[in-house]
């Protein structure tokens, strides 16, 4: 499995009462899929996985998978700080049929290069799929290093990939640099993507294309062609959006922009609420209308 081109960290919708929207939720997976992604992850950070249950995170994936079986790739967020809870969502990962896990750095724990190791390995022999790996020092507080990375790609085969979210390119270019050339390198930053696709990586984990999966999808496409110039004018129409969507934590703008949109309820679990000042709204409408999109 090459695992390369724009996939959608895809958000989860709730109700009102808090529960999960699975029309909504259908209704994104299918949107995703007519756009031509890649691949969807759900359960990702994007996703508010913190704050779904085991059984709903599970419920999740096996609605996701169900949605794009066959017509797009499905990347199942399966990370944990605790190894046996990511093994067991790992593993249900595998058997509701994903294509590919994503495990991120284990967070708030923050472990040694050794127990990264260990972890990332129980997760890799627990399952038979690839396995991408989340690389995310600002959200987990812990950063993946590069030497760490190089030994489990030699010691797990079905490691094939990282997320790079790390926010140094240098890092992400060592990476490219020293890993084997069927080992993926995808950004985890919409406004690093194309400095990542220039410098050799392999595609994009992306938050804006919740919003505008055409556009970041043509971008991407340009880019692995090696026209830099037309995905670069591309990329320098969407940078206000790229800031925007993180003027506050992630999911909170890209959520109240879809919920503007009309995609889904402006509605978070906490310790996630809305935006916290009118400012930041005004802020981010007056983006979404600039780019089209209200």
């Amino acid at each position: 499995m090459t695992i390369q081109g724009l996939y959608t960290a895809i958000i989860t919708p709730f109700r009102p009462d808090g529960s999960l929207d699975e029309t909504a939720y259908a209704n994104l997976v299918d949107r995703q899929i007519r756009a031509g992604v890649a691949g969807i992850v759900p359960c990702g950070t994007t996703g508010e996985s913190p704050t779904l249950s085991l059984d709903e995170h599970e419920h999740v994936i096996d609605v996701a998978v169900s949605m794009a079986r066959g017509k797009c790739t499905v990347i199942a967020g399966a990370g944990s700080n605790c190894t046996s809870e990511a093994v067991r969502l790992s593993i249900h990962a595998e058997k509701a049929g994903a294509d590919a896990i994503l495990s991120v750095n284990p967070y708030y724990n923050k472990p040694s290069q050794l127990g990264l190791y260990r972890h990332f390995k129980a997760v890799a022999d627990a399952v038979r799929i690839p396995v991408v790996l989340y690389n995310i020092a600002g959200r987990t507080g812990v950063n993946l290093a590069t030497d760490t990375l190089l030994q489990l790609e030699r010691d797990c085969p079905n490691i094939v990939a990282v997320k790079e979210a790390s926010g140094n390119l240098d890092q992400m270019k060592d990476v490219i640099a020293r890993t084997g050339k069927d080992f993926s390198v995808l950004s985890g930053d919409d406004a690093m993507t194309l400095d990542l696709l220039r410098a050799g990586g392999n595609g994009v984990i992306s938050v804006a294309s919740n919003l505008i999966p055409e556009k970041m999808n043509e971008m991407v496409f340009l880019a692995q062609k090696g026209d830099f110039m037309a995905a670069g004018q591309i990329h320098s129409r969407l940078a206000d959006l790229f800031g925007v969507l993180f003027i506050e934590t992630n999911p909170i703008p890209v959520k109240t922009a879809m919920a503007a949109m009309g995609l889904c309820n402006e509605i978070f679990r906490l310790p996630l609420c809305e935006l916290s000042t009118a400012d930041h709204r005004q802020q981010l409408m007056a983006v979404l209308e600039k780019q089209g999109l209200l």
